[in-house]
């Protein structure tokens, strides 16, 4: 397993790596490999911490379903029985939205539908709440899945009407400091606070495939869908007590029947079953998902934020579980390390899942990387605009988002671009240079944002408005920005 995960680390330009396998309530290993920061010689170990993102849903439902437990809620009273503000778009669906639904991924709305508008905003949770009545349902209401951050937002701020103790401080208390996770922190923002942490990196969004530095993301706002921090030691324990119904050394700390709740079935993901893998439906329960894998009951989640990717994994009847943390998001090999650890155990015949990750990935990548060079291509040919430049300059708004602004700007080459800064998201600008037709080649300064052709709006008044896109790995929309009048 060491060889493989070199090779895949190597495959994949991972810097940093941890791996935890768990079976028969033993941790068979628990272990770190390459680097904190890349290029430096400082050994990622099991105390290392790293970003689990959407791995934080598992202990969000699991506290919920400890509320459930303990009879202070039931998971299927309505939302508006605690939060009686609060409304989706549908009046209908808001009436009938239970905390089973936020919890399961069933409100009718697309995979990441306005997380555009949270991630590394100064948005607060608050602010979450109340922009949600504005997310237009792209499903009917609980028939189909769509992965939805917000919506464990909304069900973390049941916590404390009922607890008195916020999201954060009820985790600590009723899971982490019984399970003595000492290296387990509830939001992003505590990760620069520690020592011992993996730094954040992507090959995302450049034209030649280059390992690129990221920010760490501001994620206290989505805290309870993707914010907490963790290290590999820790999700050991983690997974351990998941596997011995809810007992660290014997000791029970959580309710099996807690534990039952979040692996019910709540939502179906998928029931088609693939050709090259062993596996069949795919549910969505509690902060985990469930599927077949050679006829063995899994329930897994994934997590992926700017510059980190994991997964964890559970198969209750063969007492086994994996977990895999990374600092670096643009991969799939924790998932193809993942489902070779799953084969072994499992007694699957060998195929190097890795490279059938691999061979997707280099083929996607290879089109986005074109995709880049041609919108390079279009702004070395120095087409001069329709317009003077100083007619797209401006203040520019959308009314579920804010207001962005388009100054003039000087690169580090002396053209003159345009620059475009965002209210909401205080560390984050994006420099506009010019391509034909009224669009500009976008390039955000964060580069797990993306780069991307914007196109203004022109009529015979002026510019009218622009569409703002982002990269599909933070939201799958794209938003329109209406020019104010001078």
């Amino acid at each position: 397993m060491e060889r493989y995960i070199q090779q895949g680390m190597a495959d994949w330009q991972i810097p940093g790596l941890a791996v935890a396998v768990i079976k028969d309530s033993k941790v068979v290993i628990a272990k770190g490999f390459g680097t904190k920061e890349a290029g430096k010689n400082d050994p990622v170990d099991e105390n290392t911490l790293f970003m689990i993102a959407s791995n934080t849903k598992e202990f969000t439902a699991t506290a919920i379903a400890l509320l459930d437990e303990q009879k202070k809620i039931s998971l299927d009273d309505r939302v508006v029985k605690y939060l009686p503000d609060f409304s989706l778009y549908d009046p209908e669906a808001t009436k009938l939205l239970t905390i089973r639904d936020l919890l399961s991924h069933r409100l009718g709305t697309k995979n990441y539908q306005g997380d555009f508008l949270f991630w590394d905003t100064d948005f607060t949770r608050t602010d979450v709440l109340k922009r949600m009545r504005y997310f237009v349902p792209h499903y009917p209401f609980r028939q189909d899945f769509g992965y939805s951050n917000s919506g464990y937002v909304v069900a973390s701020e049941i916590i404390p009407k009922v607890a008195g103790e916020s999201w954060e401080v009820y985790i600590q208390q009723s899971i982490l400091n019984p399970l003595h996770l000492t290296r387990t922190f509830m939001t992003s923002s505590a990760m620069q606070k520690q020592d011992n942490i993996a730094r954040p990196y992507t090959t995302c969004c450049t034209a030649d495939d280059q390992l690129s530095s990221l920010p760490f993301d501001n994620l206290n706002n989505l805290g309870p869908a993707t914010g907490m921090i963790s290290s590999i030691r820790d999700m050991a324990t983690w997974l351990t007590t998941q596997l011995d119904s809810g007992k660290v050394n014997g000791k029970p700390v959580l309710p099996w029947s807690v534990l039952e709740k979040t692996r019910e079935p709540n939502t179906i993901i998928s029931t088609e079953r693939m050709k090259l893998f062993p596996l069949g439906f795919q549910y969505y329960c509690l902060g985990f998902g469930k599927f077949d894998y050679a006829n063995y009951a899994v329930f897994s989640h994934a997590g992926a934020c700017g510059g980190y990717r994991s997964n964890t994994t559970i198969v209750p009847e063969a007492k086994l579980a994996i977990v895999v943390l990374t600092n670096q998001d643009n991969h799939n090999f924790h998932e193809a390390l993942r489902f070779q650890v799953l084969d072994s155990y499992l007694n699957v015949p060998y195929t190097n899942r890795n490279q059938y990750y691999l061979k997707g990935a280099r083929s996607r990548n290879k089109i986005s990387q074109n995709e880049i060079k041609a919108l390079a291509v279009r702004v070395e040919k120095n087409t001069k605009p329709t317009l003077p430049l100083m007619a797209y300059i401006g203040v520019y708004q959308n009314d579920l988002y804010g207001k962005l602004t388009i100054t003039p700007a000087t690169d580090k080459a002396g053209n003159q671009p345009l620059l475009m800064r965002l209210e909401h998201h205080p560390d984050l600008t994006a420099q506009l240079d010019y391509m034909d037709n009224d669009t500009f080649r976008l390039t955000f300064s964060n580069t797990r944002f993306g780069i991307f052709p914007v196109k203004f709006r022109v009529a015979a008044n002026g510019v009218q408005s622009l569409e703002l896109k982002g990269t599909d790995f933070v939201d799958n929309d794209s938003f329109i920005f209406k020019k104010l009048p001078n």
